[in-house]
């Protein structure tokens, strides 16, 4: 019994046993309603969870003996009420409730929220099949929205390189869980589809979690998003058995981060391998034709053959007549040349071909040095030009830079901002840079400074 004498001096130890005693002896069975959250069942098989309502939480625990006994599989979200006993746990000095049995009274709060939105948005037409767009079969920039340091994206990574086909991952970097983390992501979606207009695919990348952990997911802001995005989404949030307002709007919906990754990138290795298949069943199916055809030609030739004794007759008799035609040819256009000669020898006394001859010549001449001073004018304006582009480029920065020098640029980790680096004293080991070349740019991190 805890004593009263303000004297009494207690062992932290003892002082927890005593009071362990007065809770188990005062509330030996009791019944408490609450909401489910933070549900964890380690390799023991007991279930530990949190027990919550507006005000306040209890910490539960409910042992693997007693689970197999509840009417159905306890989860985050529901509202139950649990019977059992409230105990101390005396290594951290936590007050509990252990659990011998739950009464199942629906899906609690967020659960409803979920439900209710679920239903304006679906009546709004939000989660319509025939708004969402096609996902491109061979994608070549996805932007990643994600945290950049959680396992999803990791995942993500992993199939992307396995895949090896070649498509560019840009990361978003964003909050998946919070107050703000909804708007920060819709923001996202928004600035993507402004300002990196020709990305392919967008993902929203998230592993999984409890309701709570991706309630960011099912905000009104972030449908809203999704919907009036030009490019298409794919919603990779969870695990396979977790559902959210994204996946409903989005164009697809992946179980997990790998099997979107798996679903919009295509395997690499195995497109080379069928390109190089169909290259090999073309050129034997042309080579089948090219014999084919071959041997038509040749059988055609020896049918043909045969027929030599008919043809050689009808050519003679070809010959002789064409030996008369040619004669009768002869002789008639050789009469109508005769006749021409004379009309042509009085025409050419009284034709007008001898000025228009005269003018063609001087119409050549002056063609010819029209096309002489046009010619020199290009050529002396180009000299002028490349004069001028000598002492442009004399004074070009790309032309220091491609003299072997660097600009070399501080990346604010924060913010993102960019400041130029004019002395290593303003640097600090593992500050992040940029450093722009002739050719292309390298981001780099501070290993050591040395001052001037």
């Amino acid at each position: 019994m805890i004593s009263n004498n303000k004297n009494t001096v207690y062992t932290v130890s003892s002082l927890t046993r005593e009071l362990k005693n007065m809770v188990e002896g005062k509330y030996r069975f009791i019944c408490v309603q609450g909401e489910i959250s933070n549900l964890s069942r380690p390799f023991s098989g007991h279930s530990y969870f949190t027990l919550k309502d507006s005000s306040a939480q209890l910490k539960a625990v409910l042992f693997k003996g007693q689970a197999r006994y509840l009417e159905k599989a306890i989860a985050d979200g529901q509202k139950v009420i649990c019977h059992g006993r409230i105990s101390i746990y005396e290594p951290r000095g936590d007050y509990q409730i252990i659990v011998d049995t739950i009464d199942f009274h629906g899906s609690g709060a967020l659960q409803l929220k979920f439900e209710k939105l679920k239903k304006e948005l679906q009546a709004e037409g939000l989660f319509d099949e025939a708004r969402k767009q096609p996902i491109s079969s061979y994608p070549k920039e996805i932007v990643l929205i994600t945290s950049p340091t959680g396992a999803a994206v990791h995942d993500f990574l992993t199939i992307w390189k396995k895949q090896n086909f070649p498509v560019n991952i840009s990361i978003v970097p964003v909050r998946v869980q919070g107050n703000s983390a909804s708007t920060e992501i819709a923001e996202a979606v928004v600035s993507t589809n402004k300002n990196i207009p020709q990305t392919s695919i967008i993902v929203l990348c998230r592993g999984g979690g409890s309701l709570e952990d991706l309630w960011a997911f099912n905000e009104e802001v972030l449908a809203r998003a999704i919907a009036q995005s030009h490019i298409p989404i794919v919603s990779a949030v969870g695990h396979e058995v977790d559902f959210s307002i994204s996946d409903f709007c989005a164009d697809l919906r992946a179980p997990t981060p790998t099997a979107a990754a798996e679903m919009i990138i295509p395997d690499g290795n195995l497109l080379r391998t069928q390109i190089s298949q169909f290259q090999h069943r073309l050129t034997r199916s042309i080579c089948n034709r090219v014999e084919s055809l071959e041997h038509r030609v040749s059988q055609s030739r020896r049918l043909l053959g045969d027929m030599n004794f008919l043809f050689t007759n009808n050519s003679l008799q070809l010959d002789h007549a064409t030996l008369r035609l040619v004669t009768v040819m002869e002789k008639r256009i050789n009469n109508d040349i005769a006749q021409c000669s004379k009309l042509s020898d009085k025409l050419q006394n009284q034709s007008p071909v001898t000025k228009i001859q005269l003018q063609n010549q001087r119409l050549h001449f002056a063609t010819e040095k029209l096309n002489y001073l046009i010619n020199a004018s290009i050529f002396n304006k180009e000299v002028a030009l490349r004069g001028q582009v000598a002492k442009l480029d004399s004074v070009s920065p790309l032309a220091t830079l491609a003299r072997g020098y660097s600009i070399t640029t501080k990346i604010n980790q924060t913010n993102g901002s960019k400041t130029v680096v004019r002395d290593s004293a303003k640097l600090q080991q593992g500050d992040l840079l940029q450093v722009r070349l002739h050719k292309g740019v390298v981001e780099c991190g501070v290993i050591k400074t040395t001052a001037s």
